[in-house]
């Protein structure tokens, strides 16, 4: 059943560190009240989060826990008697399944659930459970109040003593959640180093920051190439997006809707300051979609920043933090460079985080502590997301509705960016739940600055009804010494290069998801060397992955017939610094193969197609941003984003954490890490270490660069020839990993990367 109590003096929360102490009871639990009350606090919450860590390891007070420690009992749970203690006590829903889910994760909020926690039935309710460390939770209480670590009387809840049913509620718990899970984090590393204290992470310091972005643009006006008319719009968005800045609200949700090539990074890093100055924001996050962005932006503010503020100031959270640096630095100053920003990449701990889409978005649905424990950071931060068009459809809503309520109850700002802005707000009444605030947000850039028509830099020549072959193309592609074509899928993009280089074309190249993500890079790299050299040939055929945030500047670019924004931002690739005037040329085509991506995707291109038929080409204005709002309500219109993933919604009605996180993903769930053979001296390195080590942090973070995504194989599938999983560090081997082992399917030579035979052939996520 259960087990006695132990003297409260006598308790121990840990095993001995390495200096041969163990951790009182008493301290672990008063360490973690303190911070947690103070990281909770910053949202109205300290009182309930001091309750919450009273009573997250208070089962470490049965004698079968304290056995435990020791080596000499079987496994206990010690958390369900903290947890039903917050029920039946303090009648205290957001406590119980906080303190009940700081190891396993958040369950459900059901009452069928809830009594599962009740000791008396344990046996009952758990008969393959673990033993529980205390059964007589009263004493517990009695205990722990004794030792003036409990109040008389329950805090204010942040969820409630009724069941919710909305995104909302279960927001507002995981925040209470990531105040304990951090707080409980932090103070056993603190016991386990032997008190050693983690890296300090600066203060945001808005104004010194503010005049540094601003002595930087002062600074680029003087070296740069870009048009007079380019350099006019990027200095009245600046001074557009302070003045706005200084009259927003201390929280709330604004889009700040900008052409490519306009300023816009630099820009809404300086209205976030500004907003910051004004509102005293503690930091800024900035949501990125895609790496090769993320690369891009984090240069540009670590170059401006650092300098100035040190390491620490800027973290990267994402599959390749720390690659960057590891290529940049000598060896010694990277291994404490990316130990520092891994520590506070953990908690976000950092006056400004630079993270992907998946990352920030998934963990305000996530169910699990480590992926948890940084939300609480989010509370009074300004929020920006650039490429905001890039979120999926089937998410926007529930997407839409945590984020409104980091607004409305959580002094957070959100802004997003891009220059296709999405009509969010014709799905206000789908995202208006109880306790958010709807979805009206405020335009940073005023319409007189006319900036779309004032960038204009390239006309777009939509095609008539008749479809192109790919050599017909080739020659077309040809006919031009520096070009990009940014076809719709991989094959295509295969198809179109091998017969470009087939026609004779000097200078073609090619760039996909097939390619590992240190090899895109290195294209990148010779594809913006060619460009400004002037003189070099260059023809570069892409996918997708070129468009968004990518920072090339073609005199021509064709597009394959697709989603209107992914067309708007392929235009934005052609003539970006406005060398040419408006002379850039944007040639829309229609390839023998009109084949699309599935989903979203292809209802996006339908469309696209639908106001061509309707509008003709001289409807279709890429500068017009009203154009793109009658776009997004057209794709609203036709696919029912309200009505996408009944199984995300049904999970978030019950309350059901471990069902909503699994559901709500960005990327899909069935894709595996494959180690390509790009760099061959490394592959071999990386292959060498993990058999003698297993899957370790370290590894993943070498090995991602070197790594391409695919959907998981089915078991017959002939490709898992090829595959050897990766072993883990306890023994068995990885699901998630493997390793390449036909070094002759990685094409390093003409930069086509892994091709898999016909027969094997399968999805490069």
């Amino acid at each position: 059943m259960g087990s006695e109590l132990r003297d409260f003096q006598e308790c121990h929360a840990h095993s001995q560190n390495p200096c041969g102490h163990a951790q009182p009871l008493k301290d672990h639990l008063e360490g973690v009240a303190d911070l947690a009350a103070k990281f909770a606090s910053v949202f109205g919450a300290g009182e309930e989060a001091r309750l919450v860590a009273a009573l997250h390891d208070a089962g470490k007070l049965g004698e079968a826990f304290q056995q435990r420690l020791k080596g000499q009992s079987a496994a206990v749970d010690h958390w369900s008697p903290g947890a039903w203690a917050a029920l039946q006590r303090f009648r205290n829903v957001a406590a119980a399944v906080a303190v009940q889910g700081h190891h396993q994760g958040l369950k459900e909020i059901s009452k069928d659930a809830l009594i599962r926690l009740d000791p008396t039935k344990w046996e009952q309710t758990h008969p393959d459970g673990p033993h529980l460390s205390v059964s007589d939770t009263m004493a517990m209480v009695e205990s722990l109040t004794v030792a003036g670590l409990l109040p008389a009387s329950s805090p204010h809840s942040v969820y409630g003593s009724s069941i919710q049913q909305t995104v909302s509620a279960m927001l507002d718990v995981r925040m209470l959640f990531s105040a304990l899970v951090d707080a409980d984090f932090l103070d056993t590393e603190r016991h386990f180093k032997c008190g050693q204290a983690r890296p300090q992470a600066p203060d945001l310091q808005p104004e010194r920051a503010l005049d540094e972005v601003l002595r930087h643009v002062q600074q680029l006006k003087s070296n740069t190439n870009a048009d007079a008319a380019v350099l006019s719009a990027r200095e009245e968005l600046m001074k557009a997006c302070l003045e706005a800045a200084d009259q927003a609200p201390s929280a709330g949700v604004f889009t700040l809707t900008a052409p490519t090539g306009s300023g816009k990074t630099l820009a809404m890093l300086a209205f976030a300051l500004k907003l910051a100055i004004r509102t005293g924001s503690r930091r800024l996050i900035f949501v990125l979609p895609y790496l090769s962005i993320i690369d891009q932006t984090a240069q540009v503010y670590r170059r401006i920043l650092e300098p100035v503020f040190g390491h620490g100031y800027i973290i990267e959270h994402h599959s390749l933090m720390g690659t960057r640096a590891a290529e940049t630095q000598e060896a010694d100053s990277v291994d404490e460079k990316i130990r520092r920003e891994r520590l506070l990449a953990e908690n976000w701990d950092a006056p400004v985080i630079i993270t992907t889409s998946v990352q920030f978005l998934e963990s305000l649905f996530s169910n699990r502590p480590g992926a948890c424990r940084k939300l609480h950071r989010i509370a009074s931060s300004v929020v920006l997301f650039d490429e905001v068009q890039t979120l999926p459809v089937s998410l926007t809503v529930p997407s839409l509705k945590a984020l409104s309520r980091l607004t409305a109850g959580y002094n957070t700002s959100i802004v997003l960016a891009t220059a296709t802005q999405p009509a969010f707000e014709a799905l206000a009444s789908a995202v208006q739940e109880d306790r958010n605030c709807g979805w009206q947000p405020v335009e940073i850039t005023p319409p007189r600055l006319d900036l779309f028509n004032r960038l204009r830099r390239t006309s777009v020549r939509w095609p008539g009804q008749a479809a192109i072959g790919w050599d017909e193309l080739a020659e077309r592609l040809k006919a031009h010494p520096r070009v990009l074509c940014v076809v719709n899928l991989k094959r295509h993009a295969c198809e179109l290069v091998c017969r470009l280089r087939e026609a004779g074309a000097t200078g073609a190249r090619h760039l996909s998801t097939n390619l590992c993500p240190a090899h895109r890079q290195k294209v990148l790299r010779e594809v913006r060397q060619a460009l400004e050299n002037g003189r070099a040939e260059c023809r570069l055929v892409s996918t997708q992955c070129v468009e968004a945030g990518v920072d090339l500047d073609f005199p021509v670019v064709f597009r394959a017939m697709g989603p209107m924004e992914s067309i708007a931002q392929a235009a934005g690739r052609c003539n970006r610094n406005g060398l040419l005037g408006d002379g850039g040329v944007v040639e829309v085509f229609r390839p023998e193969d009109n084949a699309y991506p599935p989903g979203g995707y292809q209802q996006a291109a339908a469309v696209t197609e639908t106001l061509l038929n309707r509008l003709g080409p001289d409807g279709l204005d890429l500068n017009d941003p009203e154009l793109f709002r009658r776009y997004f309500r057209e794709l609203y219109d036709l696919s029912r984003p309200e009505s996408h993933c009944p199984d995300l919604q049904e999970a978030i009605k019950r309350q059901d954490f471990e069902t909503v996180a699994r559901e709500f993903r960005l990327i899909a769930d069935d894709a595996i890490n494959v180690l390509v053979p790009y760099d061959l001296e490394e592959f071999d390195r990386l292959c060498t270490e993990v058999e003698k080590t297993g899957l370790t942090a370290t590894w993943l973070r070498r090995a991602r660069p070197h790594s391409v995504s695919i959907f998981r194989p089915r078991p017959r599938d002939p490709i898992l020839r090829y595959l050897k999983p990766v072993p883990v560090v306890k023994g068995g081997d990885s699901s998630e990993w493997f390793i390449y082992l036909e070094p002759d399917h990685y094409d390093r030579e003409t930069d086509l990367g892994l091709v898999v035979p016909a027969e094997s052939q399968v999805l490069i996520a």
